[in-house]
């Protein structure tokens, strides 16, 4: 007879899974403390991802966040259409390639995600590492439309929801320019994200102050989705 909030926790990058057979479907403590909340949470592996064969795998291919976010709003359709979740307020968190996905949800999909956390974010794929972004998305000179079509410093006009932004300061993976640049592009489409810097850490937080992380981000879920 309730109905409760829901948080999509995404990645969705080439070459992972999520979810599989195993104890407690690979999920966190995290995402068991907001469960223990009062939070839906939700997680799925849609287009790129790895162990469906190589179609299905090479579906992003030059177009990354694209049919990813559209499977990701397949299954925010699924939890609109249960009974007891909130349709209206939909949240959404990821790290790295899932922080690209958390931001690009929210500029994509507005009506539907409602609140996000974006942790070390890939904004634009040709400031990413050559490595990866040219494996995924050809060269910037080969793919131009591709890489216009899926920058979010592009379309940071389009920002409605509520998002915070989290990065490392010592990040070389994700370095500072895709998030700074996000900003900028956002104080000139006069768009209003949230921004916090985590000092002494690489791509990730790790170790004491993680605790302090992942309490961050459920203080900001709290504060703006299960309130609403």
């Amino acid at each position: 007879k309730k109905k409760y909030p829901a948080v999509v926790y995404v990645y969705g990058g080439p070459k992972s899974q999520m979810v599989n057979n195993s104890w407690l479907a690979n999920y966190r403590g995290w995402e068991l403390y907001m469960a223990q909340k009062g939070y839906i949470i939700f997680c799925m592996d849609g287009r790129g991802t790895s162990y469906r064969g190589i179609q299905f795998e090479q579906e992003t291919h030059n177009h990354l966040g694209v049919c990813e976010a559209e499977d990701q709003v397949v299954g925010a359709r699924y939890l609109q259409s249960l009974p007891y979740v909130d349709g209206e307020r939909l949240g959404v968190h990821g790290w790295s390639f899932g922080g690209f996905m958390t931001i690009n949800l929210l500029l994509r999909y507005p009506d539907i995600f409602k609140v996000g956390v974006a942790g070390g974010p890939v904004c634009d794929w040709k400031y990413y590492e050559v490595m990866y972004g040219e494996r995924y998305m050809s060269t910037p000179e080969k793919n131009p439309d591709g890489y216009k079509n899926s920058s979010l410093i592009e379309n940071a006009g389009k920002l409605k929801g509520r998002l915070l932004i989290i990065h490392d300061d010592m990040d070389d993976t994700v370095v500072l320019q895709h998030s700074i640049g996000f900003l900028k592009a956002c104080v000139k489409a006069n768009t209003y994200p949230d921004y916090f810097i985590y000092p002494g850490h690489p791509h990730n937080v790790s170790g004491p102050d993680q605790i302090h992380l992942h309490e961050k981000i459920t203080r900001y879920f709290e504060d703006f989705l299960k309130q609403q």
